[in-house]
């Protein structure tokens, strides 16, 4: 994840040039769209949002939407573009530090059974010491559009070294567990080459059991994680690690796949399937090419990514999204929609042949996509930090 308040944007679109300008490569090869012209539409015109990082549905059929804010709060509201209110479901800024650029409440997730337990997931950071948190909140027993700010359950901590690099996706899995994104932890380079040591969770997806308490712990680690009973000291919460910054990860519906866009260092962008106990190469490797050391870096055992692209105009900050089970657009059911921060370029990835994938570039954007979201009907919307919601939409 790398952004800034819109305003900033331009200065931080110089910043990235600098730093990518040694390491352009040519534009890969794009094949055209042939659908009717696809547009991003501003979905609620009349609601707007500070720094808006993660979009989801209860799952619960209510058709609300929640927006959460860097800043630490939760905004519910019904889906209907003509809505004129928003309501605030849960505010966190006190406990929240968002000092830091990709630092604060970064993550939501409902559990599966919300809407019989009112139980609800976020990842957010703090601070003294500096770490990410992850704790489950209730919602009123009197409100249903208001969650209980003093029901928290920290359900894990762990120190962040810098304050860049933190991951932040929640996403309950097929299997009823919870998958987290996790950073390396910052800097650049991964300086403590916390991608490839399982020992921490830093660089990792975790999953854990939430339905279950054992060890003096709020969770379980499921029996099949990859790591469980191994004597190296590896953290058994992991299920797949080496990776950089996975800003978004999402589950197809329909295939149970598990899909992660990793931000690169500053040359390559990368889109990956998560496997269980995948190994995806960070900080050896930036997408397809040695990163450390910069040749004949030692690729064995490595998960490598299905689709990369370089810096330059296609962009420098990748945001992982969705495959798309929706009806509006039929033409793009079943292909992988993602996008750049940086260009504001949306692309979809054709993955029907996982040796020779095919991306598709749909349209550009005129502002910095800092998330995808989905309703319950499956559709599209992005999260944009010039404060809007839009939505992927034919252009009337």
């Amino acid at each position: 994840m790398k952004f800034s308040v819109s305003k900033n944007f331009f200065p931080l679109f110089l910043i990235f040039g600098l730093v990518a300008c040694l390491a352009d490569e040519p534009e890969q090869d794009q094949d055209p769209i042939e659908i009717g012209t696809l547009a991003v539409i501003e979905a609620f015109p009349n609601l707007s949002f500070l720094r808006p990082v993660d979009f989801q549905h209860a799952g619960d059929g209510s058709n609300r939407l929640f927006v959460v804010e860097q800043r630490g709060v939760i905004s519910v509201f019904q889906n209907d573009p003509e809505v004129e209110n928003k309501t605030t479901f849960l505010d966190i800024s006190s406990k929240v530090n968002d000092q830091g650029n990709e630092e604060g409440l970064l993550g939501l997730a409902f559990h599966p059974d919300f809407e019989n337990n009112g139980f609800l997931y976020v990842n957010y950071t703090a601070a003294s010491p500096r770490r990410t948190v992850i704790s489950r909140f209730q919602v009123s027993n009197t409100n249903p559009n208001q969650a209980d700010s003093n029901s928290e359950l920290v359900i894990l901590e762990f120190n962040q070294p810098f304050s860049n690099h933190n991951g932040g996706q929640l996403a309950f899995g097929p299997d009823g567990f919870l998958y987290i994104a996790s950073g390396d932890g910052g800097s650049g380079g991964d300086p403590q080459n916390h991608g490839q040591r399982r020992e921490t969770l830093l660089g990792t997806i975790l999953r854990i059991d939430i339905n279950q308490q054992t060890n003096n712990r709020s969770y379980s680690i499921p029996g099949d994680n990859p790591f469980v009973g191994n004597s190296e000291g590896y953290r058994e919460e992991i299920f797949a690690y080496g990776l950089r910054n996975p800003w978004r990860i999402s589950f197809d519906p329909q295939s149970g796949t598990l899909w992660a866009a990793d931000v690169g260092q500053n040359k390559y962008e990368e889109i990956n399937i998560i496997k269980k106990g995948g190994n995806y190469g960070w900080r050896t490797m930036e997408g397809l090419h040695c990163f450390d050391p910069s040749t004949g870096c030692n690729q064995t055992g490595l998960e490598l990514p299905i689709w990369e692209y370089s810096h330059g105009n296609l962009g420098r900050s990748v945001t992982g999204g969705y495959v798309y089970r929706g009806t509006e657009i039929s033409e793009l059911k079943g292909l992988y929609i993602y996008g750049d921060f940086v260009s504001g370029k949306i692309w979809a990835l054709d993955f029907s042949d996982l040796d020779n994938a095919k991306n598709i570039e749909l349209l550009t954007a005129t502002f910095p996509i800092a998330s995808f979201g989905k309703d319950q009907n499956n559709e599209l919307y992005l999260c944009a930090f010039d404060g809007k919601i839009y939505r992927l939409a034919y252009d009337q």
